[in-house]
């Protein structure tokens, strides 16, 4: 989470931000010969951009550090890697690129999923889509990007476990639009793949998550549904609730709005498994967005009027106050009033040691799914209507 206003900066914050500073100034005089000399774009001003090929190739896929969709050639599916950050070892992290570059000239849809490394169901949704897609029959583009923290998805964890500081493990998806001299290799993993990669082929961009070890989220999208061009994506997905609040900064998809790009974040069900029955719906909308851009032809599939959807602005949690066996006595979905018992807690010997109750009238959105739990941790998450929703949320994503 973001340091809320009036939080004391501690040490380590301070020696992080100055960090970024220095390394900063350093890094644009260190790379600027390098960066002309590699032919390296300029998108983040916005003056020249091309793709550049690394000269190497993994299985068979050739490797990208930059990439302009416009170089492709049409009416074929395209596999490459993208170089991103280095590890310890001087190695580069690389990231999965497919490209389904239409025969026809239309808009540019990426594709997202992989920025938490548990969230599995995310991944395959991504893949599912692109498998579909036929080039050939295509006006446009559409680019997925399937294991962004490539760190992370080798553990199957959240986090990106980074060694700048020790361990220390780092939720990328806090780092966006990312820094390419930023005092971490997830902030500067986040400013390549943003720069170079994601921002110079967007027309419209789709963030897919699932919940987070430990925590499982029914099937919703996280939207700023003022906006109208999100709206008009996130309602043609059957998808049973939407969270309409633009959330904190520094996740991807208030990355590309923050720069024009209409995003939104689809989330699927727990992680580390794969759910094919939420991931259906998943698919299908993702399918009416590409024809609603006219990437492809067909008639739309079910979208959100042909189910009933559930939206709230605000994410109410009610963390454990105690620590033992948690039972639910509600289940995703559920819709809740003030003061509706929703669990309870027992210790070793089975003695209730806490029970929980819903503070707002709305639905369950997510649940703890670990059996057990400690103080502080989120046992739920309800999904509610307030008249002046905070511009900052807790959410389960």
């Amino acid at each position: 989470m973001p340091n809320r206003p009036g939080e004391r900066l501690d040490r380590r914050d301070f020696m992080i931000a100055s960090v970024a500073t220095i390394g900063a100034s350093a890094g644009l005089v260190a790379n600027a010969s390098s960066a002309n000399a590699q032919g390296s774009p300029t998108s983040a001003a916005g003056a020249s951009f091309a793709t550049v090929y690394t000269g190497d190739v993994i299985q068979g896929k050739k490797v990208v550090s930059a990439l302009d969709l416009d170089d492709l050639e049409p009416g074929r599916k395209h596999l490459l890697y993208f170089q991103g950050v280095e590890m310890p070892t001087g190695q580069h992290w690389y990231v999965s690129v497919t490209v389904a570059k239409g025969a026809k000239p239309g808009k540019r849809v990426v594709l997202v999923s992989g920025v938490h490394g548990d969230e599995m169901s995310s991944v395959q949704t991504v893949q599912t889509v692109m498998n579909q897609l036929d080039p050939a029959r295509m006006s446009g583009t559409v680019m997925a990007v399937t294991d962004v923290s490539r760190a992370a998805m080798e553990g199957m964890q959240r986090r990106w476990p980074n060694a700048g500081r020790g361990i220390d493990l780092i939720d990328m998806n806090r780092e966006w639009p990312g820094n390419e001299n930023g005092p971490t290799a997830p902030s500067r993993h986040a400013g390549l793949l943003f720069n170079r990669l994601l921002r110079p082929n967007a027309d419209a961009a789709i963030d897919f998550h699932t919940g987070t070890t430990g925590f499982e989220v029914t099937a919703f999208n996280i939207a700023g549904m003022d906006v109208p061009e999100v709206r008009a994506m996130v309602e043609l997905y059957p998808v049973g609730q939407i969270f309409d609040n633009h959330v904190y900064p520094g996740v991807l998809h208030n990355a590309f709005m923050d720069v024009g790009i209409p995003a939104f974040t689809p989330e699927i069900g727990a992680a580390r498994v794969l759910n094919l029955e939420m991931i259906g719906p998943f698919v299908e909308g993702t399918m009416n967005v590409l024809k609603h851009y006219g990437v492809v032809a067909g008639p739309m599939g079910r979208t959100g009027k042909d189910v009933s959807v559930f939206v709230g602005n605000s994410a109410f949690p009610i963390l454990a106050t105690e620590g033992g066996l948690v039972e639910h006595l509600v289940r995703l979905n559920d819709k809740v009033e003030p003061g509706q018992k929703i669990a309870i807690q027992r210790n070793s010997f089975g003695e209730v040691v806490a029970e929980y109750t819903s503070g707002v009238a709305g639905a369950v959105t997510g649940q703890r799914s670990d059996a057990m739990a400690e103080p502080g941790n989120p046992l739920v998450f309800i999904l509610f209507h307030k008249d002046a929703p905070d511009r900052s949320e807790t959410y389960p994503e």
